[in-house]
């Protein structure tokens, strides 16, 4: 004896058999339809009114038709089919990244570069995803990451934290950043940094831009003076804005130059360039397609930037 839970459950496909047998008014085209022979299509759908309990189809010499409860059963069961399929698409569509909502975190300088490029190419692919910005600063970005606020940022090296990953985008040269009436900037062409050993320096603060701070130090450093830091900001902004009002000079990496501020002037500097690192920080081992398709859309923007 057959326990009652071991009754059998109707299958999809014998839904999908009987809509195509009620769509074509035939078994056997319906049969070609589906690509299957007539007589197994005729067993699963004798098997879907056994189990239903109600005949479902009126056969005769011209066809088949509906009977009341097929009638029924049809316009209930297109439903469940099309609520069905719209579910496998947007399975389909978040299985590659297609739809969703990303948060992602920027240090300012990526405003003025890799971002903007980035944000227009991903939205003319993917323009069903809802991407949220977060301007951070990097050890921020760190922290909200492990909180699990952000899928991903663009941060400055050096990162080195356990459960995250960093990734190298671009080098970006560093820049002299002066108020527009300094002494420095009377020739024109790049600017000796040893020139500016006595002035004034605007830096982030060590504790939020350790990248940024070093560099700034190894290069004064390496032209054989120790900068005179004194003021501490703690956006590139703010930097900027500083610089603006006569208040110091600041190395800044390239991308700032397209922050136009009344008041400053930015200029390579002799010799080398020397490069700061930006790169996509992420949590590790956490497959994400939505993720992976942004970071795609962040290195193909790095790529045109290098060639420009």
């Amino acid at each position: 004896m057959v326990a009652p839970y071991a009754k059998r459950i109707m299958e999809l496909r014998q839904l999908r058999y009987f809509v195509t047998i009620a769509e074509q008014g035939s078994f056997s085209r319906a049969a070609e339809r589906l690509h299957i022979s007539q007589p197994p299509l005729s067993t699963q759908i004798k098997a879907l009114e056994d189990e239903i309990g109600a005949r479902l189809l009126e056969r005769s010499n011209r066809g088949v038709a509906l009977t009341a409860a097929g009638t029924a059963f049809y316009q209930d069961i297109r439903s469940v089919l099309a609520q069905i399929e719209h579910a496998a698409e947007r399975a389909r569509q978040n299985e590659r990244g297609d739809v969703g909502a990303l948060s992602i975190g920027f240090v300012s300088i990526a405003d003025f570069g890799i971002l903007p490029p980035t944000l227009k190419n991903f939205r003319a692919k993917y323009p069903q995803v809802d991407v949220q910005l977060h301007e951070l600063t990097t050890d921020a970005q760190i922290r909200e990451l492990r909180a699990a606020e952000l899928d991903l940022s663009i941060g400055l090296a050096p990162v080195d934290e356990p459960g995250l990953t960093f990734t190298p985008l671009l080098h970006e040269p560093m820049m002299l950043a002066a108020p527009t009436a300094h002494p420095v900037l009377q020739n024109s062409g790049p600017v000796d940094l040893r020139a500016l050993a006595k002035e004034p320096f605007i830096v982030p603060p060590r504790n939020i831009g350790p990248g940024l701070y070093d560099l700034t130090l190894s290069l004064c450093q390496a032209a054989g003076f120790a900068p005179r830091i004194t003021q501490h900001a703690r956006q590139m902004q703010t930097v900027i804005g500083l610089v603006s009002c006569g208040m110091g000079v600041a190395l800044v990496p390239a991308s700032l130059r397209h922050l136009k501020r009344p008041g400053v002037e930015y200029r390579p500097l002799l010799g080398k360039p020397a490069t700061i690192e930006l790169g996509i920080l992420q949590p590790a081992q956490t497959p994400n397609p939505l993720r992976e398709n942004f970071i795609r859309a962040l290195q193909e923007a790095a790529q045109g930037l290098a060639q420009t």
